[in-house]
C-alpha cells in the first residue's frame, strides 16, 4: 500500500511540473488517503501483534 502512495506522489509531482494542476491535485489527494490508510493499518498490526507474544 505504501508503494501505491509513493507512486501516486510521483505522478502528482510529474503532473505538477508539466502544468497539469487538476491531475496533480487528484493524484496528491489519492496519495494522502493511501498513506493515512497505510499508517492506520500499520499501527493496528503493531497493536494486535503485541498481545500474542513469542510462540514456542
Amino acid at each position: 500500500m505504501l508503494s501505491w502512495a509513493i507512486t501516486f506522489l510521483i505522478i502528482a509531482i510529474i503532473a505538477a511540473v508539466l502544468g497539469f494542476g487538476g491531475i496533480a491535485g487528484t493524484a496528491s489527494g489519492i496519495a494522502q488517503v493511501l498513506f493515512v490508510l497505510f499508517l492506520v493499518l500499520f499501527v493496528v498490526s503493531l497493536i494486535m501483534g503485541r498481545g500474542r507474544g513469542p510462540r514456542p
